[in-house]
């Protein structure tokens, strides 16, 4: 009998959320006035949000309540690559692109079938990329600080498979990966894929008094409100105690140019991580996918600590999003292990792009577009900032995208499908979540949509967020 009960508020629920009678947004009862309305053990009772939440139709949040999620959002809004509608702007994924590059696309393919070597591109390549490639990247590597040679190298189908490649050569199922509690959703799907157990470090932050009051300031005079919220790393006594009560095996990070953060750590939060890391025998994953963009950053993890750190990054976000070469640095016992998962998945990354790559390296090409993406980035923040002035906000000086916490009347899945069907896609924070808890906000990609469009486009998420806040519904 308890079992038919517990299901029939199930189906009920789930009737009245499909059916709009239950419109998004609405505050459902808390767990204990639920048993107590329904005439039911308080277990029960949480039992049935759990499944509702399993269904994708509420989200649970820790001191809030329960609440009814937004159900017309596609699945996989956030994380999966879908091709954009026509008219849409995409302020969710970043393909930055300057416009001379598809000229310089022309040129390089003209150049690259001139030169002797075309023949060699019709065949397979060793699977870590030809010796002569591997140096060059292992040059490319020294601008960044670190110094590893060619034999150290191994070229990739961009970052994804390259962190693909690590977690299948290092890991195995079960194991225990220490996370931000905000990390890249790329890492969360292979984690997923890899049966892996994902332990959320907190962030530590440095917040300004009325960070709290997030949108609320934005009735405020721009003179009032130069006040951010600046996100400083990961909470590393809580990672020391994590590895004391865990069996941690690995620890995931981007400390230069965190996404969707954008912190850059400091040269002692890295050693001290580093200090962690060897206490207790971790393997740190290094993902330096947008490293680029920051200016004079400390050395990576990987120059500190070259014997146990995998150091991942590519040229998508740097060149282009299509242009899919990557690279790993690791140290030279578990190069044979990491070819294996190379042969294992792509056998050996294209040659056709693993030569034009590292042409446009030789030739200062990829070092002069990282310089115009940096200037790109800082515009399209200053933008950003211009728009945002009174709002609370996250985000890097020279990075592409910025974190957006919502007041605490407003919904992010409401938020992000109004903005849908203004043909603005956006994505909330669940994506990159590891932990229950949601964070109230949006993460906005500034690098995709031109960058004369990008003002008007912000303008209208910030309405957007002011009619929800301000209950104009």
């Amino acid at each position: 009998m308890a079992r038919a009960r517990y299901k029939h508020l199930v189906d009920q629920f789930a009737t009245d959320i499909r059916s709009g009678t239950l419109v998004p947004g609405t505050r459902l009862p808390t767990h204990r006035q639920l048993a107590a309305e329904q005439g039911i053990a308080l277990v029960t009772a949480s039992r049935v949000y759990a499944e509702l939440e399993a269904m994708g139709l509420v989200s649970g949040e820790t001191g809030r309540g329960t609440f009814v999620r937004e159900t017309e959002l596609p699945a996989g809004h956030g994380i999966d690559q879908t091709s954009t509608k026509e008219g849409m702007l995409d302020l969710n994924f970043n393909s930055p692109a300057l416009p001379e590059q598809a000229e310089l696309l022309r040129q390089g393919l003209r150049q690259l079938a001139s030169s002797g070597d075309i023949e060699a591109l019709l065949h397979y390549q060793p699977h870590g990329g030809r010796k002569h490639e591997r140096t060059i990247v292992a040059r490319h590597l020294e601008q960044r600080g670190l110094k590893v040679n060619g034999e150290q190298v191994l070229l990739v189908n961009g970052a994804q498979h390259g962190l693909a490649c690590a977690v299948m050569s290092l890991l195995k199922p079960g194991d225990v990966v220490a996370v931000d509690a905000l990390i890249y959703p790329g890492f969360k799907i292979l984690a997923a894929a890899q049966s892996l157990q994902l332990a959320p470090i907190p962030i530590s932050q440095q917040v300004s008094e009325s960070a709290h009051q997030t949108l609320a300031s934005s009735r405020q005079t721009p003179a009032d409100t130069q006040q951010t919220s600046v996100s400083v790393g990961p909470d590393l006594d809580a990672l020391e105690q994590l590895c004391q009560t865990r069996p941690v095996r690995a620890v995931y990070a981007m400390p230069t140019l965190h996404n969707p953060l954008a912190w850059v750590m400091t040269f002692a939060q890295r050693k001290r991580l580093i200090a962690i890391a060897r206490r207790y025998n971790l393997i740190i994953i290094e993902d330096a996918a947008y490293a680029f963009l920051a200016e004079n950053p400390p050395l990576p993890l990987a120059a500190l600590a070259p014997d146990i750190t995998v150091y991942i990054s590519g040229l998508s976000k740097s060149v282009a999003t299509g242009f899919r070469m990557g690279f790993i640095a690791a140290p030279s016992f578990w190069i044979t292990q990491l070819e294996r998962s190379i042969r294992a998945t792509i056998w050996n990354t294209p040659a056709l792009v693993t030569a034009l790559a590292c042409q446009w390296i030789e030739d200062g090409t990829v070092d002069r577009l990282q310089m115009e993406k940096r200037t790109d980035a800082r515009q399209r923040q200053e933008i950003a900032n211009e728009v945002f002035q009174e709002f609370v906000t996250i985000g890097h000086p020279t990075s592409y995208f910025i974190w957006l916490p919502l007041p605490e009347e407003v919904r992010a899945d409401q938020v992000v499908m109004a903005l849908m069907q203004q043909n603005i896609s956006v994505s909330s924070a669940e994506p990159f979540a590891t932990t229950e808890n949601i964070p109230h906000a949006i993460r906005l990609a500034l690098g995709s949509i031109e960058r004369d469009k990008l003002q008007d486009a912000l303008k209208l998420v910030r309405q957007t967020i002011d009619t929800y806040a301000y209950g104009v519904v």
